[in-house]
């Protein structure tokens, strides 16, 4: 046996010159013996004695050949068989093959095996062409080929035939290559390659045993077939935990690690299972005090015997650690006295990466960034109670500060509205937003001007301040409006969705309407100044802001408001809606109701634009906004002091893409209570094209029961599902 490369001289001149320094040695020139070195006795002393009888020769040579098939079979050496073949051809072929003993005299070796070798330049380096050579290499025909799986039913344990099946079907290049042509020698490449993907997946379901011996059955010669890649396997055993032990220091409390490790001993050794043990302890450390703790690299040493594996995890948990100072570094946009107040955490509180997480979102949130990241960073400064602070340093990169927004929509009755915002999303810091508001549309123009503060004071609180005129131009009124308005909430959004949201604040309106008046039978301009409180609480589970698809939602509006200018009025306007959803795979139903009340004040007393109407893309889609409920002698709308409203869609979702159909039903009363009586009904179909901002739709609807002046059709155009 050649010894190892690392063993070897280095390239031989050493031992060339030793031997060509050595004095050759002479024959003994007489027939002296030599004399022993020891007698024959102590010879015959130094042999160890033989236990048992020897084997004999032909047992020797039978172990000899089953040692060189299992070195084969072991070696995964490709098996190639002809298909149709058999034993007897097989012992033809060695029967005429000559014996040793019939072979004769040696044959003479040829004398030009003495001269020099040719240089190499001088070779000639043309390819061979094996054709010319007549040769008729099997492995280079075109081939199609159908391959196969065989002994997958002796699996024993978790892991069934079918899931080592799936896990080779989605990766296999036998598979990929879904039997198409190929030489001989593309498919014993693809079968290898195979081999060893399957050996691995039963390695990673505990079989570490497994062996996998690989064959090709090709055509008989001449003629057609298709070859077939076998794969045969013998499973062995699964192996199973014997012990499980972490090599780490003491940490608190003394069980954190333990119990966060799902595994235990007598579970089967899975791949993916101990991945996912390891990455839970790499994930809850860090959540527990640990911000610096590593997990090595796993240890496991198999016996053969139990079929067993003892388990080692190395861990370094590192300082147990509370949360420190804030660090920015970069382009500071907040200070750290801000950033604590998106932190739901406060220092010397023990460290949770969960926590770091959740404050590395609410900057990104705020959207004042191009780039910020959030990391801890050890100080040794001792926190007690053997922990140590964690300072995290915020690395800030200030990000474009100003946007513009554009949207637009149509619904029949509100006619086309397009809206546009100029924003300063830091113009007063921290977080104190300009925006700066126009809409125009065939019924609606106004400008407007906000301040808005995020997160003011502490996490998720806003507080705005706004100024806006509007004009508004309806068949219920005509109205020129100036409003104030200042307004303290917590609110969801888009990125932050809550359960529990409220808000409450106060307006301000001076309102020139002009509208029809019973009293006089005719249209008459008045001027209202109104100044109301409204407040709003919230109760969400839905899963989703614009397109829900489970959950339900409640929300309560109340605003009591003082009115003045012809008469002198205090009343209440209220109002509570609620939603739910529940999804069917990709069927959704979703229901809706609202209900709402004016007391206090008789209608004709209201102003025009703080009474109640329905109708709408938003309301009871099939007429036009603001249609349903009582009507002047023109056939226009003037509002009620009470309202109801229902809907039901069935949504069905698929791709990007879906389609809506529905019923909603609503009525507006005179009265400050509802009566239930006269509903109105409209039903129809809708579109819907799923973006990553929400889905954006279309509905086309008509009414029930159609009366005359009513339309036919009506189409809503906007973002986000109707409610």
């Amino acid at each position: 046996m050649c010894p190892p490369a690392w063993a070897q001289d280095g390239n031989g001149q050493e031992g060339a010159e030793q031997k060509e320094s050595a004095p050759e040695q002479s024959p003994p020139t007489d027939n002296t013996a030599a004399r022993p070195i020891i007698s024959d006795e102590d010879f015959e002393k130094a042999i160890p004695p033989l236990e048992g009888n020897l084997e004999s020769i032909e047992e020797w040579e039978a172990e000899q050949e089953r040692l060189e098939q299992e070195a084969v079979r072991r070696s995964g050496a490709m098996t190639v068989r002809v298909q149709g073949a058999d034993e007897r051809d097989e012992a033809a072929r060695a029967a005429s093959l000559p014996m040793l003993d019939d072979m004769g005299e040696p044959i003479p070796l040829d004398a030009s095996l003495d001269q020099p070798l040719t240089p190499l330049s001088e070779f000639d380096l043309e390819p061979v062409d094996a054709k010319a050579l007549g040769e008729d290499t099997d492995l280079d025909r075109q081939l199609r080929y159908d391959w196969r799986i065989d002994g997958l039913d002796g699996l024993q344990g978790t892991v069934s035939e079918s899931d080592v099946r799936s896990r080779f079907r989605g990766i296999s290049a036998l598979d990929d290559g879904d039997g198409s042509s190929a030489t001989g020698t593309q498919l014993s490449s693809r079968l290898t390659a195979d081999r060893q993907l399957l050996a691995d997946i039963l390695s990673a379901a505990g079989h570490f045993d497994a062996e996998v011996d690989p064959a090709i059955e090709l055509p008989a010669p001449g003629q057609e077939g298709r070859a077939n890649a076998i794969l045969t396997v013998r499973p062995g055993p699964q192996y199973a935990f014997g012990t499980i032990a972490f090599d780490a220091p003491p940490v608190v409390p003394e069980n954190l690690i333990s119990r966060n490790f799902p595994l235990k001993p007598g579970d089967p050794i899975l791949a993916e299972d101990v991945l996912a043990a390891e990455a839970a302890i790499a994930v809850r450390l860090p959540r527990n005090g640990y911000p610096f703790a590593e997990v090595g690299q796993r240890d496991i040493l198999l016996d053969e015997e139990t079929r067993t594996g003892d388990y080692t995890l190395p861990i370094t948990p590192g300082p147990r650690s509370r949360f420190g100072d804030v660090i920015p570094q970069g382009d500071p946009v907040f200070d750290p006295e801000h950033i604590y107040v998106l932190a739901r955490f406060r220092k010397g509180d023990l460290y949770d990466a969960a926590k770091l997480d959740d404050l590395r979102d609410a900057l990104v949130a705020t959207g004042l960034f191009s780039v910020v990241a959030v990391e801890p960073t050890k100080t040794g400064r001792d926190a007690g109670d053997d922990t140590e602070f964690a300072d995290l340093v915020v690395r800030q990169s200030r990000g474009p500060q100003r946007s513009i927004s554009l949207s637009g929509g149509y619904s029949t009755g509100q006619g086309l509205r397009a809206e546009g915002s100029w924003t300063h999303r830091n113009l007063f810091p921290p977080e104190g937003a300009l925006i700066l508001s126009g809409v125009a549309g065939t019924q609606e123009q106004g400008l407007g001007a906000t301040f808005r503060r995020s997160n003011a004071g502490r996490r998720d609180r806003t507080v705005e301040l706004a100024l806006s005129a509007l004009h508004s131009n309806y068949d219920a009124y005509n109205a020129y409006t100036g409003r104030l308005a200042g307004r303290i909430s917590y609110d969801s959004t888009p990125i932050w969705q809550k359960k529990l949201t409220y808000s409450y604040g106060f307006e301000l309106l001076a309102s020139s309407e002009k509208s029809y008046v019973f009293a006089r039978q005719a249209r008459e301009r008045q001027t209202y100044y109104i100044a109301a409180l409204p407040g709003q609480v919230g109760f969400d589970t839905t899963n989703d802001l614009l397109d829900p698809v489970r959950g339900f939602r409640v929300n309560l509006k109340l605003s009591p408001e003082y009115s003045g200018g012809g008469q002198n009025l205090i009343y209440g306007r209220g109002m509570v809606e609620g939603s739910a959803y529940r999804s069917f795979g990709s069927f959704v139903l979703a229901g809706r109701v609202r209900v709402g009340s004016i007391i206090g004040a008789e209608r004709e007393e209201l102003a025009p634009s703080r009474r109640y109407y329905a109708g709408g893309g938003g309301s009871v889609r099939g007429f036009g906004y603001q249609e349903l409920g009582p009507k002047d002698p023109d056939n226009n709308p003037v509002g009620g002091r009470s309202l109801v409203e229902g809907a039901v869609e069935a949504r069905y979702r698929f791709g990007d893409y879906g389609v809506v159909a529905f019923v909603d039903a609503g009525q507006v009363y005179e009265s400050s209570m509802p009566g239930f009586n006269d509903i109105r009904f409209g039903a129809g179909i809708g579109g819907r094209f799923y973006t990553n901002f929400g889905p954006v739709r279309l509905d086309v609807a008509t009414p029930l029961a159609r009366k005359p002046g009513e339309s036919r059709v009506a189409v809503y155009v906007s973002i986000g599902q109707a409610f």
